[in-house]
């Protein structure tokens, strides 16, 4: 016993209740099979909505570390909720942490130098917003929210306990409550049948499905304003996780950086810094056995839709994990495995490593390869806390700094142009008056020296998107889409100002409409489910002076003899050709989803249209029309090779009759969306049967508004909108589409007019 210092009693009967103290905390977390019955990940297991919040609450009330709460109703009415978790001592201190993330985030808010700045990076916390859920098909995110909440609520180790003294996390199970249910009926109604693991025979989310995670600049969506207007903007997060799935027959997991292009007006520090972390969760993960880890591939960051953080001073860590189906496990042979966009499956390279040979493939594979990503980050958070925080500084102490003469000094539009004024303002832009040049009330101006001027610069300049192309001479495709240029979209004139200006008071502006009611309105609804048809169901079910009385128009019904009397006008949403005539294929889907419309839904339609009623197609649509009714129309883009022509979502300039009826209260010149869209040249011996309602300019020059076209000429002068007289009715063919998610304001008016002329 010699040099072995004594413990007296009391001491060690401290250290015991201690120790057991800690152990019956431990022993009161609850683990989430005990609230849902089995373990998230487990094979042929979801947890419902109900059940999810059941667990969060139960975590909430066991642990001093969570505090879980309701910030809102989806747009079905669940709950929409997020957990905050942190140590014990950081909880108790929320607003003060708040308020130096406000302050951080705007320097203006430092009065003094940054030694200031320097003193609140040592006090502050890495603010870390985790997301799950947006696509609610890939249910390892949510599921593994629970796993995560429940690792940082139970464990005691040293690191953990770091990380919660370092960090905040916000933590988001389902940015798409809704759909967790509707998956979650669909494949329990299917479960042990031939159908198990399909998709459901409907949108995930009501009106926008997959494009949910398409909304972060436009905020259409009930759930992305909850999420920017009681998360981000209050927040202002320094990392954004955002847990997503990906198909099953390429890497397993995908991680930044991304590939290029950068949209421009990212900060350089924010491309440093996913770079740094995303590359660092690769190389660990790597070490640790994880397998057909890919970076720098597949997935850019070039439009703001998806990136939300990336202009608000945060990085945005997409991760990507290979999908089986749902919840039902597969088998993947070796040389089933497909390359993906910037990797070889079977090749180790710098950014794919180490390669999978195939096997079986679980839902548990998926929570595992998600949580362990998930617990690097929040390491990588917690280590650097300062660094992250003094990088979250550097981008706010730029984007606030005075403009040096000859800078882009902000943006100048009418102040009645109240969508876009909102639309920046729920974004974080503030928006100022000064004197009109046209009206007596003030113009609306956006001043680029404020926190999120590169945001609003983002939206409102155009977009000259990179000539991509690979060694053949292919375009390289975009993730999504090229443009998002919101004044083209809304029609709407801004002008760029080089020069300071003088700020004005502002002057109310009254606007109104009268009411109005439209019935007899068919929309076609496939049992594929296209986004498209949610959007339209979005336009026509917005809350607005004008009121849409319709009915959903399936499959089945319009291949029964007749179609019902009151239905006048029958709209058919951007879809395939092939998804509307033939639908799912036997075998695939029970028999009552299979089947499109069929030869007698288009003899159906056909006599509709030639007894008065009017037929709208929408983008690929009108592809059907053409094909199904012989119409006098010729859409020039078929059969071009991609290397000829390529336009991958971008803005167009069209030509408008303003005499047609179709074109009242258009001006002159306007836009199309063209994604996949069609062109459409006129049959001359049936000219006198087809208007043209808009064209594109004969100068291949002046067609692109923004984003990317590659063979322009291929349309220059064709059709882009056509009306055609059938018997006693009409089609109508747009050769874009006019509702574009929510966003495409300036063609509104001609989708109005087609239902309602």
């Amino acid at each position: 016993m010699k040099n072995k210092i004594p413990v007296s009693a009391p001491l060690r009967i401290g250290a015991l209740l201690l120790l057991l103290t800690i152990a019956a905390l431990a022993q009161k977390i609850p683990a989430p099979k005990d609230v849902l019955g089995f373990t998230p990940g487990d094979d042929r297991k979801l947890a419902s909505w109900a059940q999810t919040i059941d667990y969060f609450k139960k975590l909430d009330a066991a642990s001093d570390r969570v505090e879980f709460e309701e910030i809102g109703k989806t747009t079905l009415g669940a709950p929409f909720v997020y957990a905050t978790i942190s140590s014990p001592a950081n909880l108790k201190k929320l607003e003060y942490y708040k308020s130096i993330q406000q302050k951080l985030a705007d320097p203006r808010l430092i009065k003094s130098n940054d030694a200031a700045a320097k003193k609140l990076i040592a006090e502050g916390k890495t603010i870390v917003l985790i997301t799950c859920g947006v696509h609610s098909t890939e249910v390892g995110s949510y599921l593994s929210s629970m796993l995560i909440a429940e690792k940082l609520a139970r464990a005691d180790d040293a690191e953990t306990r770091k990380i919660l003294d370092d960090t905040i996390v916000l933590l988001v199970p389902s940015l798409n409550p809704d759909g967790v249910d509707i998956v979650k009926n669909w494949y329990d109604k299917t479960l042990g049948t031939p159908y198990e693991g399909t998709d459901p025979p409907e949108l995930y989310h009501k009106y926008v499905g997959h494009d949910d995670n398409r909304d972060w600049y436009a905020f259409t969506q009930t759930e992305t304003q909850l999420t920017v207007d009681k998360i981000h903007n209050v927040w202002h997060p320094q990392i954004v996780h955002d847990i997503h799935q990906q198909g099953a027959n390429g890497a397993r997991f995908f991680l930044p950086p991304y590939m290029p292009p950068v949209e421009p007006n990212v900060p350089k520090e924010l491309v440093e810094g996913y770079t740094e972390l995303g590359s660092y969760i690769a190389k660990t993960m790597r070490a640790d056995g994880f397998q057909g880890i890919t970076t720098d591939s597949t997935y850019d960051a070039w439009t703001p839709a998806r990136a939300y953080s990336h202009y608000h001073g945060g990085v945005r860590i997409l991760s990507e994990t290979a999908s089986c189906k749902i919840a039902t496990p597969i088998t993947l042979k070796f040389e089933d495995l497909r390359n993906g966009l910037g990797y070889d499956v079977r090749k180790e390279t710098p950014n794919f490593a180490p390669v999978w040979k195939g096997g079986e493939w679980h839902l548990r594979d998926i929570t595992n390869y998600m949580t362990t990503a998930a617990s690097l980050l929040l390491k990588h958070a917690s280590d650097n806390r300062e660094k992250w925080l003094t990088r979250f500084y550097a981008i706010g102490k730029e984007a606030v700094r005075p403009r040096r003469k000859g800078e882009l000094y902000g943006f100048r539009f009418a102040g009645d142009e109240f969508e876009l004024r909102n639309i920046l303002q729920r974004g974080g832009i503030e928006v100022e008056n000064v004197k009109s040049l046209d009206f007596d009330f003030p113009d609306f101006f956006v001043r680029m020296a404020q926190p999120y001027g590169n945001f609003a610069k983002a939206l409102l300049e155009k977009q000259t998107y990179p000539d991509l192309k690979d060694k053949d001479g292919n375009p390289i495709p975009p993730y999504d889409v090229t443009a998002h240029t919101l004044p083209l979209l809304m029609g709407i004139k801004v002008t760029p100002v080089f020069s300071p200006l003088k700020t004005v008071q502002p002057e109310s502006f009254l606007t109104g409409c009268k009411g109005a009611t439209y019935s007899n309105i068919g929309l076609y609804k496939s049992a594929m489910a296209p986004i498209d048809e949610g959007w339209t169901r979005w336009y026509l079910d917005k809350p607005d002076c004008i009121k849409f009385d319709y009915v959903s128009l399936t499959d089945a019904g319009l291949r029964k003899a007749g179609l019902k009397s009151e239905v006048k006008t029958i709209i058919f949403p951007d879809q395939s050709p092939n998804q509307i005539l033939n639908g799912y294929a036997k075998g695939t889907m029970p028999d009552e989803l299979t089947g499109g419309v069929g030869k007698e839904g288009v003899a159906n339609l056909w006599k509709f249209v030639e007894g008065g009623g009017t037929l709208i197609f929408l983008n690929r649509s009108s592809r059907f029309a053409i094909e199904q009714f012989n119409l006098p129309v010729r859409d020039v883009t078929k059969g071009l090779a991609r290397k000829d022509f390529y336009i991958p979502g971008s803005i167009l300039r069209t030509e408008i009759d303003t005499k047609n009826p179709l074109a009242e209260d258009m001006p002159a010149a306007s836009i199309a969306w063209f994604e996949d869209s069609p062109a459409f040249e006129i049959s001359e011996s049936d000219d006198t049967n087809v208007e043209i309602v808009a064209r594109y300019p004969k100068d291949p020059k002046k067609i692109l508004l923004s984003g990317w076209a590659l063979g322009a000429e291929k349309i220059a002068g064709k059709a882009a909108l056509v009306s055609i007289n059938i018997g006693k009715g009409r089609v109508v063919l747009f050769g874009f589409r006019p509702q574009y998610r929510g966003q495409s304001l300036a063609t509104f008016p001609l989708f109005f007019n087609a239902i309602t002329r």
